[in-house]
């Protein structure tokens, strides 16, 4: 019994120490999903299954919402609202939607 509650303390000191990171890791997931939609769009680009034209579709839209960032941190001292976060994973899955369904459609680059 003595073994099981060091093991469930440890536990929660881990949690306990561990959680105050997640505020920040919450602004790092923004970048961190950019750079993940960025090298799908480089993976369909690189195998064909990305036309120039939805390359650049796709392009454009990231630096839609690149810049929507930018401005709204510009205007809260560096930080994004909680508000403006929820939209921006809003946008990003749209455009990881939309990268899924331009990989997956039936236009290729031309060889």
């Amino acid at each position: 019994m003595k073994n099981m509650f060091g093991i469930v303390f440890a536990a929660m000191l881990v949690v306990t120490c561990v959680t105050p990171g997640f505020a920040d890791e919450k602004e790092g997931t923004i970048a961190h999903r950019k750079e993940r939609q960025q090298d799908r769009i480089a993976a369909g680009v690189n195998n064909g299954s990305l036309t120039p034209k939805e390359t650049a579709n796709l392009e454009n839209k990231e630096v839609r919402v690149n810049n929507e960032i930018r401005t709204d941190r510009a205007a809260n001292g560096g930080n994004l609202t909680g508000k403006e976060k929820a939209q921006v994973n809003r946008q990003q899955n749209r455009i990881s939607k939309d990268i899924n369904k331009q990989k997956h459609n039936a236009q290729t680059q031309p060889k």
